[in-house]
């Protein structure tokens, strides 16, 4: 079950939550942005091991704290290895002071009607039980939103929602993530139909429930307001979505309530070359602003 102390500092903690959680689809983009190129590996495990490594870097370094950053998201990979012989979930709560999620779902099958649904899940008892284990607190799930389709989106929703309620019954809390595709014409309408959408799958949660939205920044200022003031919502934490951090960051600080939950904008930098004194002050410099603007609202 949610741990008390871990309830509260994702309730009401001031900082953000880094987005660690790069898949096997999207590992060797992460890696040469880190300046690593794929003829540095030749096969999965090797790549792998080398974002562990990003990774344990990042958790690692001193500026990673839950002063500023309140929790992270893990691929399953990452919470299965460890960090300096500690399992990473263990080690980020108890040397970090950071709450551990994991990203549960299996990507994202092609897209109909406007939207990618997830994929099947097939083990997902398994893993959620093994998360519980390793002392998870929460999961993430993201689907991705390409037009202002109604029902596309109303399908979306359903489909969180539905394996949200899996999730909760093992004592773990869900971070929703229907992401809108920020290039999209449409996508005030879009945030207009997910808002709706999500009122009314929130409004039928037990009172006694409360997941985590993740929801890519809105082209309105505080289009989400309502969302952060429901009382089944532990928090609203937004994606930067392919946004520079800069404009993440501006966005983010104009939206009361609402906090960062960034991946590419959180490594922005970062080089597997840098010396570790250059490689802390580049990450400590970014988390630093990330929290500013998350504070900010």
């Amino acid at each position: 079950m949610a741990n008390t102390r871990q309830t509260e500092q994702m309730t009401s903690g001031k900082g953000f939550v880094a987005a660690l959680d790069q898949s096997g689809g999207s590992t060797p983009k992460a890696l040469k942005l880190y300046g690593v190129e794929e003829d540095a590996y030749g096969s999965d495990a090797e790549m792998f091991d080398l974002i562990h490594q990003m990774r344990s870097r990042i958790i690692k370094s001193p500026v990673f704290s839950g002063d500023q950053v309140i929790g992270a998201i893990l691929f399953e990979q990452t919470m299965d290895r460890d960090v300096d012989g500690i399992p990473t979930a263990q080690y980020l709560w108890e040397k970090c002071s950071v709450v551990p999620f994991l990203k549960v779902d299996k990507g994202l099958a092609d897209e109909a009607d406007g939207v990618r649904l997830m994929k099947p899940m097939p083990g997902l008892d398994e893993v959620l039980d093994r998360a519980v284990a390793k002392g998870i607190f929460g999961t993430k799930m993201r689907s991705v939103i390409d037009a202002a389709s109604a029902s596309g989106i109303a399908a979306i929703v359903a489909q969180q929602f539905e394996v949200a309620s899996r999730i909760l019954a093992k004592g773990l809390i869900p971070i929703i993530e229907p992401e809108i595709t920020i290039s999209i014409s449409d996508k005030v309408q879009a945030e207009e139909i997910l808002r709706t959408e999500l009122h009314a799958h929130l409004d039928a949660l037990p009172e006694n429930q409360q997941v985590i939205l993740k929801l890519t920044l809105p082209e309105t200022a505080n289009a989400y307001e309502s969302l952060v003031d429901h009382p089944r919502v532990m928090r609203v934490v937004a994606l930067s979505g392919g946004y520079s951090r800069d404009e993440a960051n501006a966005r983010l600080s104009e939206n009361r309530g609402v906090i960062a939950s960034f991946s590419r904008a959180l490594t922005e930098g970062l080089s597997a070359g840098q010396s570790d004194e250059a490689f802390n002050e580049t990450l400590g410099k970014t988390i630093t602003s990330i929290h500013t603007a998350s504070v900010a609202g």
